[in-house]
């Protein structure tokens, strides 16, 4: 059987040494003889576990002091919730930048609890660019400015944070967090789930600067309260505890491999070589203006769009899985995730240019 290549957008591909490791830990983590996902979240054992993975992830991305990392249950859509609850803070709206599925699904949260400004919308190009800096309209005295910076299912990624006219910039980095540097000091919020670049599905990392902390709306849960949690170590209720620690496997194989900026570059050859393969022949396109296109999630199509449900059996009978476009767009879809490794995206070329040859 040949190798198989994970291509799902989430829950996505994690590294092997994860996997081993987390295997060999499975039925008892270290000495204790207690697997991760029987233990007390409050034990001492776990505690260790927690406060590593927090280190981590606060040397990785450089977090400075005066940010709280959280470490949450619900994953990112609980988030399009929890960030307008934390900091609307008694103003009249928040402004939002659509650039895709995941933008609008924040926007229609957000709508919710108060009045939303689209500041700039990328819908007249169905999502294939997004939107230039300057003919953005941003309330200047919006609660926050919202964007997401990777778009899972357009494929549309910003290649750097916005500037935020002195308003706290808010991010769901889902599905581009580790995967290059970002200066934490522009941010107010950044969030992100986890099942993309950090494990396992139903965990959420939240990165929020403290002078934006307790003033949440009225009725707001105390499990969304990001004061609350921070002052309870993300523990106001019980974590998901078994991602919590498969998280830290990940921030500590990251490290292993030199860190944000070694997989950065990493990230760029594996999207530079599965687009240039894209572009060099009229059978495939990619729709994505190429200098807002993602490093994280490669959407594609065929010239012949009835041939692409033989493209995905034949390429999982080639070991390559998980290739299917988003149900709203259709066509194929190649998320290529820090763990990715890049002989799988030189097979899914192979691959390509071989169905070309046989089917072109």
């Amino acid at each position: 059987m040949a190798r198989i290549y994970n291509f799902s957008p989430g829950p996505a591909i994690l590294p092997a040494p994860v996997l081993e490791r987390a295997r060999e830990e499975l039925r008892g983590w270290r000495s204790t003889g207690v697997s991760v996902m029987e233990m007390s979240h409050r034990g001492e054992d776990f505690i260790g576990i927690a406060e590593r993975a927090e280190a981590d992830l606060r040397a990785l991305l450089g977090v400075p002091a005066n940010y709280k990392v959280l470490f949450l249950a619900g994953g990112a859509s609980a988030q399009f919730a929890a960030a307008p609850m934390n900091l609307w803070r008694g103003k009249k709206q928040a402004s939002y930048v659509s650039t895709g599925y995941w933008s609008e699904k924040a926007i229609a949260e957000a709508r919710l609890y108060g009045q939303v400004q689209v500041a700039a919308s990328g819908k007249d190009s169905k999502f294939t660019t997004i939107p230039p800096r300057a003919s953005w309209n941003v309330d200047r005295d919006a609660a926050y400015l919202h964007y997401t910076a990777n778009e899972t299912i357009g494929g549309v990624e910003f290649q750097d944070a916005p500037e935020a006219d002195g308003l706290p910039l808010v991010a769901d980095m889902s599905s581009n967090i580790l995967s290059r540097p970002v200066d934490v000091r522009r941010f107010g919020l950044i969030y992100a789930s986890a099942q993309k670049n950090l494990g396992l599905p139903g965990l959420a990392v939240v990165i929020v600067r403290e002078d934006l902390l307790g003033q949440t709306l009225p009725g707001t849960p105390s499990t969304f309260d990001y004061k609350r949690q921070a002052e309870n170590g993300s523990m106001v209720n019980t974590p998901p505890t078994y991602a919590w620690y498969v998280a830290g496997l990940v921030l500590d194989w990251l490290r292993e491999q030199g860190g944000v900026k070694a997989i950065e570059a990493h990230n760029i050859r594996k999207a530079a070589k599965l687009y240039a393969a894209i572009d060099a022949a009229p059978f495939y396109s990619n729709p994505v203006e190429p200098a807002v296109r993602s490093r994280m999630n490669v959407p594609f199509h065929l010239a012949d769009s009835n041939l692409e449900a033989l493209f995905l059996a034949e390429a999982k009978e080639a070991g390559l899985v998980y290739l299917e476009g988003h149900r709203s767009v259709g066509g194929l879809r190649a998320s290529i995730y820090n763990a990715m490794p890049e002989e799988g995206v030189e097979a899914l070329i192979s691959f390509m240019r071989e169905f070309e040859r046989k089917r072109g």
